[in-house]
């Protein structure tokens, strides 16, 4: 196990979402792309099921770590710097995927997208019975998100997948933070933060009309 995986508190990740938004509520770039590799590493911390997502959050990440250290990077500070300079330069393809098919306006949209299962799906767990099955938990949370810009191949896919997945106890345990109850204890404190950070990006892409980028 790399130490990275072995020093894993997912409550360390999702208090650096909390970081993310400074004072005038703009989103930090850095600090966003830190709390998304942290939750890929609790992802695959679970197994191959969840490799769907995580390979493409890699990914976009990628190819943000690549914008940020560009030359142009001191415009991706934070999210909201990106819109203004990438709409401002009309360096976002709004209608079709043309002279910019990674700009940095369609790649976080993409993981705003993810973070919004991901936040779901987390709700989910916290408030579930001990009984309740993860897999109804992630099916439901995948249908109120990603579903919506998946085609029907690979929903279906996913939905089966979906029926391996272990159980709420397995899912608790795995965040590193102590027995179930302290986990659960845990997400009610920080799920607040990522919902927050979610909020902010959603009004912000939404009043550039940027919800939709192909």
């Amino acid at each position: 196990m790399e130490d990275s995986e072995a020093d894993f508190n997912l409550k360390v990740i999702m208090v650096s979402f909390k970081q993310c938004l400074n004072e005038r509520e703009e989103i930090l770039m850095d600090n966003y792309l830190s709390g998304w590799q942290g939750l890929v590493t609790f992802l695959n911390s679970l197994g191959t099921i969840f490799t769907f997502i995580s390979k493409d959050v890699v990914a976009k990440l990628q190819i943000m770590e690549r914008l940020r250290s560009s030359t142009q990077g001191e415009h991706y500070i934070s999210l909201q710097s990106m819109v203004a300079y990438e709409v401002g330069h009309q360096l976002v393809d709004l209608h079709r995927r043309a002279q910019h098919p990674d700009s940095g306006c369609r790649t976080v949209l993409r993981l705003h997208r993810a973070l919004r299962w991901l936040q779901l799906f987390l709700e989910r767990l916290r408030a579930s019975p001990e009984d309740a099955r993860t897999s109804t938990l992630c099916t439901d949370s995948y249908n109120a998100s990603l579903a919506a810009y998946h085609p029907w191949v690979i929903r279906q896919a996913v939905t089966v997948a979906f029926r391996t997945l272990p159980t709420r106890k397995v899912f608790l345990e795995a965040m590193k933070v102590g027995p179930p109850e302290q986990a659960v204890a845990m997400l009610e404190e920080t799920l607040p933060f990522l919902e927050r950070v979610y909020d902010v990006t959603q009004k912000l892409y939404a009043d550039h009309s940027m919800l939709d980028l192909p």
